[in-house]
């Protein structure tokens, strides 16, 4: 789906569509990955796949323990939004279709269509043939009626799934037999056919389970009563530890994982990660602080790959007056907003946290991607003095403590970020530091990943946040995070913000589709929204990926892939590991 994922690694949801929040130092995806990869990386290493291989070539059995700091919310696909979720989820379930390495969609041994779809000459019906042969985890076949129920559920308001805005488009679902489903959109919707690079769920297990109770159920959250359709399956979590999944004896694909067992063993923080590869205790890490890279590189057996990703970090503001403890929220001057922008040293964050290996962003389209507005888009340098000036021309007076104030209230707030993100907690401080020097108070507040996107970033209830977008389909089109159809709980615009003039020009996007018609019309979004800024962009960065090439191994044509959201753990399906 074109829902975004938050990145819950080394920077800050797939579902069912383009984006995915991250607690790595990731979810609307917004802009092309394979594009992202013109982005300079200073510092970058890559692992030796090939040589790494062993010279048997795969064998089956092994082990990969995966370390992370952050745990689950729920790996139901109507639910997924965050990264951490998403990894369990990729593993668990066959996709409808998937990526290749160059982002484009493709069928795959393990996805279950049988072909791409056929797409009718007005551009509005699409016909999907699965094949007749993949069978969830209780041993039922995945069938037309499995992707009705998914589909149906997620465009349905009252199931609140984040991925309502990829199918919402939908009119009517026609099962024309077992293995085929006539997707018939109410409209020409251009990014559909990345919305369709999705899990869907089994309609046998939660068809009579009312909407309004689906997100709490135990399916995707207890391992026991969570069925699936993907190679591996789920066998154990341990909240705040690790989860386990096992092959699954039964997996019905013609390719089979070489890896028998997957642990994902959580740690308390990022650091804590890197001493543990070190050590030995895991093999791979998805990400770790730029700032200890030399340090993991000194041990022979660990490579360190690092890209430009499909990831962009970014200031959340929020609109909504209730979330404040005096019940006024201080961004709805658009002067006050630009003025932030203005007094945060971005370019000092990419220097001195990033050590150089991120790009400036002012719009929600990666530098380089074909819907980049470039120099269209205003770009916010550090200027303390002229925010200082803007602050003033929208009513905001020193108070005796030098911090501002207007209409009675002052501007102080708490900025959210998850805890254990080294990145963050650094990026959090400079922005502490640099809206302090302009009279804003801010109080950096580190919060559990999993509690902090469960109870506060998706109901939206949060003053400001710290976080990440990570773009897992490479269609640019936002409309779930930054259109007013969808604030929460039906939608991932978190922070309630409304610009008429935006929400017209997503929809003329998702209809129109030349390329080049697009891309003019992602210019102009990208020019009102970097003016408006419900954000302050601040850049794009890739995320370093820790491999122990000892024990863990690959064929080139399967290696990890960092332009892609789950890239990290492309085709592990042909991974091996000698770890038993």
């Amino acid at each position: 789906m074109s829902k975004k994922k938050w990145l819950t690694s080394f920077t800050a949801i797939a579902l069912v569509g383009g984006l995915l929040v991250g607690c790595s130092g990731n979810k609307n995806n917004a802009s092309s990955p394979s594009a992202s990869a013109s982005a300079p990386a200073s510092q970058s290493a890559s692992a030796s796949p090939t040589a790494s291989a062993a010279p048997a070539g795969p064998v089956d059995g092994g082990t990969i323990t995966i370390s992370t700091f952050s745990d689950i919310v729920n790996v139901n696909p109507l639910y997924v939004q965050d990264t951490a979720s998403g990894d369990i989820q990729n593993l668990l379930y066959a996709n409808l279709f998937d990526y290749d390495r160059n982002a484009n969609v493709t069928v795959e041994p393990w996805s279950l269509a049988t072909e791409l779809p056929t797409v009718s000459a007005d551009g509005k019906t699409y016909t999907i043939k699965l094949k007749s042969t993949p069978k969830w985890s209780d041993g039922q076949p995945v069938n037309a009626d499995d992707l009705i129920y998914f589909i149906n559920t997620v465009k349905n308001p009252a199931a609140g799934s984040p991925g309502i805005s990829s199918f919402d488009k939908v009119d009517k679902l026609n099962k024309i037999d077992d293995q085929t489903v006539e997707i018939v959109l109410k409209q020409v919707y251009a990014p559909f056919l990345n919305a369709l690079v999705t899990g869907i769920v089994p309609a046998h297990i939660l068809k009579d389970v009312p909407l309004k109770d689906l997100q709490k159920n135990a399916y995707g959250i207890d391992p026991a009563k969570t069925v699936t359709n993907g190679p591996w399956k789920w066998t154990e979590w341990t909240q705040g530890q690790h989860i386990t999944l096992d092959a699954d004896p039964n997996y019905w694909g013609e390719k089979k994982p070489h890896i028998a067992k997957i642990i994902y063993k959580q740690y308390a923080d990022q650091n804590t990660e890197v001493q543990a590869i070190i050590k030995g205790d895991t093999q791979m890490t998805e990400a770790i602080p730029v700032t200890q890279i030399e340090a993991v590189k000194k041990s022979a057996n660990l490579s360190v790959i690092l890209a430009p990703g499909p990831q962009y970090e970014y200031l959340g503001f929020n609109f909504k007056d209730a979330n404040f403890p005096d019940k006024y929220s201080p961004f709805k001057g658009q002067k006050t907003r630009q003025a932030i922008a203005y007094a945060i040293n971005r370019q000092g964050m990419v220097d001195n946290v990033l050590k150089g290996t991120g790009k400036l962003m002012n719009s929600p389209f990666l530098p380089g991607s074909w819907a980049d507005p470039g120099d269209a888009a205003t770009n916010y340098t550090y200027d303390a003095e002229k925010a200082k000036s803007l602050l003033k021309e929208d009513g905001w007076v020193a108070g005796k403590d030098g911090i501002l104030a207007k209409d009675g209230h002052k501007f102080s707030f708490e900025l959210q970020y998850n805890a254990g993100n080294s990145r963050r907690e650094q990026v959090a401080a400079v922005i502490q530091q640099n809206l302090k020097d302009v009279g804003i108070e801010v109080t950096p507040k580190g919060i559990d990943f999993a509690t902090w996107i469960d109870q506060n970033v998706t109901p939206g209830k949060f003053p400001a946040l710290l976080l990440s977008w990570s773009l897992n389909n490479p269609d640019p089109d936002g409309e779930s995070i930054f259109s007013s159809k969808y604030f929460p709980p039906t939608g991932q615009n978190s922070g309630w913000y409304k610009n008429t003039k935006l929400d017209d020009l997503w929809v003329k996007g998702q209809q129109t589709v030349d390329k080049t018609a697009r891309a003019a019309i992602y210019k102009e979004i990208g020019k009102e929204i970097s003016t408006d800024l419900p954000y302050v962009f601040l850049y794009q960065y890739g995320l370093p990926q820790v491999v122990d090439n000892a024990t863990v191994h690959w064929a080139d044509e399967d290696k990890p892939e960092s332009t892609l959201a789950y890239g990290y753990l492309f085709h592990i399906i042909n991974w091996w590991s000698d770890k038993k």
